[in-house]
């Protein structure tokens, strides 16, 4: 039982629960941080980039307390839940010998380390990754209905943390494929789908925005393989620094002994062939593959009890990888000691001289839902993410933010410079540029509805719906058309000012909820050979706004 363990276990699990707290209440919040708070001042089943977990967490923390130990609060305790399952779940009759080395080993890995108090998509996805190894290791040995039930529950929170929690679950399923034929398993599988109906819901109602982002939508970039398959490489040396060696040496010489042995191998080498295989075709992020942490870490200590020298340099190195991972984390609270400009860094002083330029006004960044979450965040003053065509969709696209704005006088920021601009710095070297503007109009929410999916490009003529969801009618006069043409990467290469005309005779009043069919010519361009097209408006003095889908050019 998890709860009959040496003393010392639960000694260093207070120590490792009290060093976060202490991080997490003097670390400023870090940008995405920023963002998933954003996400928790209205709780909802699902947000534009990510399932609801994050800001379920920071909602619950924050009960107890509204700052920066508010938004981690939950994420210091889920560490040590992890740190205690893991222990749980190694068997090895010399494993209570070498209580203090298991400490060092969970210490020095090093996106543990980070995620033991940022509360990100991760971190939940970490904990209940390690709940669902441990629950899964019990379901072996005596499956039954009531731990079917739990590990359907556990799966649909693996789901709510993030969508790479459907690799975990795959992965697993693959390595014992007997599974098929057990009831109690499809018993698990039903009530996971019963427990995360609610985000699959949303999803519909909100036409697969996530999806359709993370799947279709999101721009990529020629392949580098310095950049992509190298860097993949360098991210795997990154989860473990100085002890990697040695955990790699641990997986390669860990045999499949029994099924439990074998899923958290299949975990392992499912994860790093699947992103191997991702690096080809774009850049894969180090937290992408931080799920084969957990697995690694129970292969990587059975090895340190089996066998003396690869104990001696774990302990060696993982001290090394500890004293480098606990001054860097001094310097993420204190900025004198950390050796570059961190984004934890330096962000009160910014927002605080914004603040005071913008009073009681709105600020509205142009393309920074980051800036305008953590200016929320630190200034507790209303502001928005004006995102325009060559930028992405995030959270502000799809919440009712920009009808908070809507006609007021507010204080605009952009990246680009403006002489009546004022200049505020925000890290060394580098200036926002800000600007007063006088009863803000932003239409970002009208919808170009295109008939095709895709088109030919000799077929010049084009037609498109134009959709009114405001609850107020909309202005014709008061708009200005755009279309973009993107490379193969769906990078946006150029955006030309579009003439269109509406295909029904009527007011210049487009009416709430209404769709008026409109029509345009294709402009040819020489510069380039394009891909894809995307539509946009924009009030006239605005950049243009996202407001459509792409749509593939057949040359």
């Amino acid at each position: 039982m998890i709860f009959k363990q040496p003393r010392i276990i639960f000694l260093l699990a207070g120590l490792l629960l009290l060093l976060n707290l202490v991080q997490a209440y003097f670390t400023d919040l870090i940008f995405d941080e920023a963002y998933y708070w954003y996400y928790s001042k209205e709780l909802a089943w699902g947000y534009f980039d990510h399932p609801p977990m994050v800001a379920f967490l920071i909602k619950l923390g924050s009960i107890f307390s509204d700052n920066e130990l508010g938004v981690r609060l939950i994420s210091c305790f889920m560490s040590v839940g992890s740190f205690l399952l893991l222990w749980d779940m190694v068997e090895h009759p010399r494993k209570k010998e070498y209580i203090p080395e298991f400490f060092i080993l969970f210490f020095s890995v090093t996106l543990l380390n980070a995620y033991g108090f940022f509360t990100l998509p991760d971190t939940p996805l970490l904990f209940f990754l390690t709940l669902f190894l441990w629950l899964y290791k019990k379901f072996i040995a005596r499956p039954g209905v009531v731990l079917a039930v739990l590990l359907g529950l556990i799966m649909a929170l693996l789901m709510y943390s993030k969508y790479h929690a459907l690799l975990i679950i795959v992965f697993v399923i693959l390595s014992n494929l007997k599974l098929v034929f057990n009831k109690y398993a499809w018993i698990a599988v039903v009530a996971s789908l019963v427990f995360y109906s609610p985000h699959l819901l949303w999803l519909f109602e909100n036409d697969f925005v996530s999806i359709r982002y993370h799947l279709y939508e999101r721009p990529n970039r020629a392949y580098e393989f310095g950049d992509f398959t190298l860097g993949f490489f360098i991210n795997l040396i990154i989860l473990f620094g100085l002890t990697f060696p040695w955990f790699y040496r641990s997986l390669i010489k860990t045999r499949s002994t029994d099924l439990f042995t074998r899923a958290l191998l299949f975990l392992t080498y499912g994860f790093i062939l699947f992103f191997f295989i991702s690096s080809f075709n774009r850049r894969v992020q180090t937290q992408w593959l931080i799920a084969i942490c957990i697995p690694m870490l129970i292969i990587t200590y059975r090895s340190m009890l089996n066998e003396e020298n690869t104990r001696r340099w774990l302990l060696r190195m993982g001290i090394a990888n500890c004293a480098i991972l606990l001054y860097l984390r001094i310097g993420l609270a204190y900025a004198p000691v950390f050796p570059v400009h961190y984004e934890s860094h330096g962000n009160r002083i910014w927002i605080h001289k914004l603040a005071e330029l913008a009073g009681d006004k709105p600020v509205v960044f142009e393309n920074s839902y980051r800036l305008a979450s953590m200016y929320q965040f630190y200034s507790g003053g209303l502001s928005y993410s004006l995102n325009e065509v060559t930028y992405r969709h995030n959270q502000f696209s799809i919440d009712n933010s920009e009808a908070k704005i809507q006609n007021k006088d507010v204080l605009y920021v952009s990246k680009y410079f403006d002489k009546s601009a004022i200049n505020v710095e925000t890290s060394p070297g580098f200036y926002m540029h800000v600007v007063y503007m006088s009863d803000f109009q932003s239409f970002r929410k009208l919808r170009c509805l295109n008939n095709d999916q895709q088109v030919n490009s000799r077929s010049l003529e084009r037609s498109f719906y134009l959709y009114n969801p405001y609850p107020s009618d909309v202005e014709l006069s008061k708009l200005k058309f755009g279309l973009a043409y993107l490379n193969k990467y769906q990078e946006v290469k150029d955006t030309i000012l579009l003439k269109v005309r509406a295909d029904r005779d009527g007011s210049n009043i487009l009416k709430s909820g209404d769709s008026l069919p409109m029509s345009f010519e294709l402009p040819h361009t020489d510069s380039l050979v394009p891909t894809y097209y995307k539509l946009a408006v924009s009030s006239k003095r605005l950049p243009f706004g996202l407001n459509s889908y792409n749509v593939k050019i057949q040359n």
